[in-house]
């Protein structure tokens, strides 16, 4: 069982950054791949960026691709998002998710991500 919680959403505007982080609270944190999504009104869920156990090198949405960066700390049982050169499309709310045997099984509780000037 794996309980996640998202923190660093806010108000940003065109161009700013953020960094979004998960805290895991649970055991073997590494052995999961972690992933990040968000979901804008109206529209469905979409998965931004993936990293893979044991991995460095995430996949990504080509909408944020060379904009945004997973990362993980598997000694602090976390997972980050740097997102970089916001715009107001990246608005949405944004999910940590993790995932062991093929599906995302547990999912934080979002955090909200505003892009406005």
């Amino acid at each position: 069982q794996l309980t996640l919680q998202e923190s660093g959403g806010g108000m940003a505007q065109p161009g700013d950054s953020l960094r979004l982080s998960c805290l895991a609270d649970g055991r073997s944190f590494g052995a999961y791949t972690v992933g990040w999504f968000r979901q804008a009104p109206g529209k469905e869920r979409e998965n931004v960026a993936t990293l893979r156990r044991r991995s460095t090198r995430g996949k990504y949405a080509d909408s944020v691709k060379g904009r945004f960066t997973i990362s993980r700390d598997d000694d602090k049982n976390s997972v980050y998002l740097q997102m970089d050169n916001l715009m107001p499309e990246d608005t949405a709310v944004y999910y940590c998710a993790a995932d062991l045997d093929g599906d995302w099984d547990f999912w934080g509780q979002g955090t909200q991500v505003t892009v406005s000037s």
